[in-house]
Formats: C-alpha cells, structure tokens, sequence
C-alpha cells in the first residue's frame, strides 16, 4: 500500500513547542507536578472591552461569512494602527486578515514560492518558520547567529546567504525564541543588503512589537527603509499584545498584488476568519490601549528575575533579551555531564528531557529553534510559578556532575 502521506508532509517536523505543551498537560493528568514553560501565550485574560465586544457582535447578529481576508472595519482600524504606530501608510486593499498569524505566513508562502524558491530564516527561528517553508514547495536556508550578536542577523552573512533563487528573508523582532529585537541602525544596516538584491521580498513578523523593554524603541524594516515597502509584508496580530491568543486574528500589510494572491489563497482553503473574532479585534486596535504598558513592565520585571535566577545555576548563561517573552539559555557548560538518574546529557534535547524527569519543568530544546545548545523558556506565567521553576532548573544543575 502507498504511503497516505505526501512528499511535501513527509518533510515537516510537528510543532516542537505544542508537543511540549501536550507533554507537560498529560503528565499533569497523571498526577505528576509539573511546571510548563513551554507555551507562547500571555497568562493575562483577554480585556473586558474586548469581550464586550464580540458579545455584541454575537447579539447584533454578525455572524455570517464575512469577506473572505477581512470585513472592512477591521481593515480600517489596521490601517489606522500601521499609521499610528509605526508610520506606515496603507489603504485596505493593502490589508489582509488571516485566522491567526501563522496562517498570513503561510498563505504569503504558499501564494509565492515555486520548487526551489528559498527561503531566509536567521536561526533561532520559531519552529513554523522552516516547516511552512517545506509545505509551500520551497527549500528554508538559515543565517545563523549566535549569542555573542545578540541572536541578530550580522549584514555580512545576510549578503553571502542571498542567492538567485532567494525569494523571501523572514525575519521575527522581537524573536521567539531569543527575545532579540533590532534596533532601528540594525534593521538599516540590513536593508542596505537588501536593496542590493531587488528579487528579495521581506516578510517581517512584528508579533510581539509592544513587547520591548529598557526603554527599547521598536521599529520595523518599510518604516526604517521606505524603499522596501513595496515589497515587504509586515505583519502582526492581536494575539500577544492583546492576550487574545485563542481568537485566531493576524494581519498584515503589502503591496496590493500580493494581498490580492494571498486573499485567492484563503477563498480555496479556510475562507474568513471567524466573523466573532474580526469584531472583537476591531475594538482590540480602536479601543483603550491603557493596558498595554503595565503588562510591559510585568513581563520585564519577569524576565530580569528569570534571567537572573538562571545566570546562577551551575553550567548555565542565559542572555537578557530586549523584548517578547522568552529567553534562550546556554547549556554548553552542562553537555558531557551527569543528570541524577544517570543519564549522560549529550544534547539540548536530553537536558530538557532529564529536566522534565528529574524535576517536572517543561521548557523547549534548543535544536527544535535551529540553534544548540540553547533551550527555550516562557516567561509568561506567574512570578511564583517563574521562581519555583527556576529555583528547580538551579537545583537540577546543582546535582549535575
């Protein structure tokens, strides 16, 4: 019998990160006391007026297919977002409305790339990133970085990374899994390379934009570089800044042709997002904004103790990262070395899986982000719950030999 599974699936790997998550909830269902560090997703609720929102939208009947990426006051209000935040200018032909971020990646991806395309993705890169790649016919091609670069594109190997069949660079600031984020001098110094090579399209994915701390300036690359706007998608979403993970909302902006293609994407495969959720983001981006810098200041104030905490655990560095709600710990000082039940630690994925064994913390080896031997942890959880599972990842490296 042949195999049920295509050629293209065959290359994917599933979600590193939802495995994880999975992982952690089913020993959790065993009885087993378990600390997951694995999610992506603010533990505050989604905002009243949010709901309020939707809640209305539910009585006043909007509950119908909607156009297909998007109704047109939701691709207002993003309009009036790029322009208030980030001093882009687009009208809504320019808008796509996707069900959650991944799916305007994807949807780009799929729209654009031909066998053999490639396509940029700087290392660490979110799991999705070489996967969505695989799936849309085209070959990911990764610049890596490393720490000592803050887990940033250096210019130089951008250029020697670019060839003629580069058809996409993605790049993610602030990161999952890092927390690096670009500085306005950083992004110019990349689009320089990229004006260089006109076939290059960027796809910048500004996710967690309200997530930067230490008085951080964000920026993203058609601000710094208007000659790039023509062929840049910059897309965001309300799931991070607007704790709204589970309304499946993202949406970007770009040249009309390549909004046009994504929409005949969507019209054959999910048709709109859900019509609820379009109101509720509406509200999200027009709305009070009030709450956006105390979660700021929560979120920093959660990475300087877990950075701190994990900087004096025996064998481990961790960086302190500029924005999003991750950091990217080392674990070089720990490979070759002793877990308590025995087992040698050979890699970033051993050390998780002993973690996880010996101590019941969940977080994400580093070789699923492209770069070892690092692991991922979400600071997005309570700071009981971060100082708790910090002080077992130290007792866990204490007992390391």
């Amino acid at each position: 019998m042949s195999s049920l599974q295509s050629a293209a699936l065959a290359r994917v790997k599933p979600s590193a990160t939802m495995a994880v998550t999975a992982k952690a909830r089913e020993l959790v269902r065993e009885g087993r006391d378990v600390i997951g560090l694995g999610a992506g997703e603010p533990d505050f609720d989604t905002p009243d007026n949010i709901k309020e929102a939707a809640i209305k939208a539910i009585r006043d009947g909007k509950t119908k297919y909607t156009d297909v990426d998007g109704i047109p006051e939701l691709k207002e209000a993003i309009c009036a977002k790029f322009q208030r935040e980030n001093g882009l200018t687009y009208k809504p032909s320019l808008i796509n409305v996707s069900p959650g971020g991944k799916p305007v990646i994807y949807n780009a991806l799929v729209a654009t790339l031909n066998p053999g395309d490639e396509v940029l993705i700087p290392t660490p890169y979110w799991v999705s990133y070489p996967d969505m790649a695989y799936l849309a016919g085209g070959e990911p091609r990764f610049v890596h970085t490393t720490a000592e670069t803050g887990f940033k594109v250096q210019p130089a190997d951008l250029e020697a990374a670019i060839t003629p069949r580069t058809k996409w660079l993605l790049l993610n600031s602030p990161s999952n899994p890092s927390g690096a984020a670009y500085t306005r001098a950083e992004l110019k110094a990349l689009a320089d390379v990229l004006l260089r090579h006109p076939q290059v399209w960027i796809l910048t994915d500004d996710m967690y934009e309200h997530l930067v701390f230490d008085d951080f300036e964000f920026t993203t690359i058609a601000q710094v570089e208007p000659a790039l706007y023509d062929r840049t998608l910059t897309m965001n979403g309300v799931s991070k800044a607007y704790s709204m993970t589970g309304w499946r909302i993202g949406y970007a902006g770009g040249p009309e042709a390549l909004i046009k293609l994504m929409a005949k994407v969507m019209s054959q495969s999910t048709s709109n997002p859900a019509s609820i959720s379009q109101w509720a983001a509406v509200e999200a981006l027009n709305g009070t904004q009030a709450f956006i810098k105390p979660n700021q200041k929560l979120f920093q104030e959660r990475r300087d103790l877990v950075v701190s905490m994990l900087n004096q655990a025996n064998g481990m560095h961790c960086p302190t990262p500029e924005g999003a709600f991750y950091v990217y710990p080392s674990v070089e000082g720990l490979i070759g070395k002793t877990a308590p039940t025995g087992k040698i630690i050979t890699s970033d994925e051993s050390f998780a899986t002993e973690l996880l064994e010996s101590e019941g913390v969940a977080v994400v080896h580093g070789e699923a982000f492209g770069l070892s031997p690092h692991f991922r942890i979400s600071y997005a959880t309570s700071n009981a719950v971060l100082e708790e599972a910090c002080s077992r990842i130290q007792r866990f490296c204490g007992a390391v030999r």
